[in-house]
């Protein structure tokens, strides 16, 4: 019996390995869009500047690069930034950017924007951790005006400008996804990192009631996200909004195995995973917030998270193993269609 309707994107493996120095390769990436545009999955792309070793052992190649090679190579998904770190870029340059991609994949991007969390990233491109919030409501704010008007004009606290001219001119702005939500206590205090545990922000549920799509974070619990996405609607509600006009989407890492059993299918996940998100919580920990497990178990999570009103997931493999994609594309997403 097929399961509830949701639409799937998947987060490109475009992961960049510190321990030795290595990057998946161009063709696996390249095979990757390709199957995906034949599918109808979109293809969203992860943004760290730096290693953040709070949450994660690798970094990842520059996202508004990646997107612009997956344009060359696809026709008709959307590409979009899952989850671009706004305050640590320039909102004119960024503007340039958006308005090139738009040229190449005919108006295809999507922009998945946050205010990030890990101090370094920060510090290295000259902006202070603390202003995230403000600068992530500016930059959106800018984009808007630079992207909509032939001449634009800006005036802000921390971004101004007058009459810039960014061409070519799309006159639009992209859809916009707001990242956020509670996130599970970590088991390790690290100074650089700058979240919020176990609730979401009040300053991310009134970004997402302005642009009205909601991207949740998987460094959460399952149940933190239904009762997070409750808030939200409530909070729509008081400030005179539908809550049936708001999105909820989620995104999360996985990685697939033919295993029946689960204790089969947790040995096989171990070493990608403690790959991928480092070695800094524990096994246990990861299996709190990401969809790890048989993949029966992995279907049945993303059905209760569809029961609970999100209609669009991204879904991440942390190998680009041909496996991972082929997998999603046929045993996951036929059950929600």
């Amino acid at each position: 019996m097929a399961g509830p309707r949701m639409q799937f994107g998947v987060w490109l493996p475009s992961f960049a390995w510190p321990r030795d120095n290595t990057w998946e390769p161009a063709r696996y990436l390249k095979e990757w869009c390709v199957k995906a545009d034949h599918a109808g999955l979109d293809i969203w792309v992860i943004d760290h500047l730096l290693v953040a070793p709070g949450l994660y052992g690798s970094s990842w190649l520059e996202p508004m690069e990646m997107l612009t090679y997956a344009a060359a190579v696809t026709q008709d998904v959307k590409l979009a930034t899952g989850i671009l770190v706004l305050p640590v870029r320039n909102p004119v340059l960024l503007a340039k950017e958006i308005a090139t991609i738009q040229v190449l994949s005919d108006n295809r991007f999507v922009l998945g924007a946050g205010p990030g969390w890990y101090k370094q990233e920060f510090d290295v491109t000259g902006t202070r951790i603390e202003e995230r919030g403000r600068r992530t409501d500016e930059i959106l704010d800018a984009l808007k005006v630079l992207l909509e008007q032939p001449v634009a004009s800006y005036h802000g606290k921390f971004y101004a400008f007058d009459d810039v001219a960014i061409q070519p001119h799309v006159g639009r702005m992209p859809q916009v996804w707001v990242a956020g939500g509670s996130r599970a206590p970590d088991p390790t205090a690290d100074p650089d990192i700058h979240d919020t545990y176990g609730f979401i922000h009040p300053s991310v549920v009134r970004r997402i009631l302005k642009h009205r799509r909601w991207l949740s974070r998987c460094s959460g619990t399952q149940e933190w996200l239904s009762r997070d996405w409750k808030l939200i609607q409530e909070e729509a509600q008081k400030a005179g909004q539908k809550p049936a006009d708001l999105v909820f989407g989620h995104c999360n890492f996985t990685f697939f195995t033919p295993f029946k059993r689960r204790e089969d299918a947790l040995a096989a996940q171990r070493p990608y995973f403690i790959r991928a998100m480092g070695e800094r919580r524990s096994y246990e920990h990861l299996q709190e917030s990401y969809l790890l497990g048989t993949n029966a178990e992995i279907v049945e999570r993303l059905e209760e998270l569809a029961d609970a009103g999100c209609t669009y997931t991204i879904l991440g493999p942390v190998s680009s193993d041909p496996y991972q994609l082929d997998t999603l594309i046929r045993e996951v997403v036929p059950r929600f269609r």
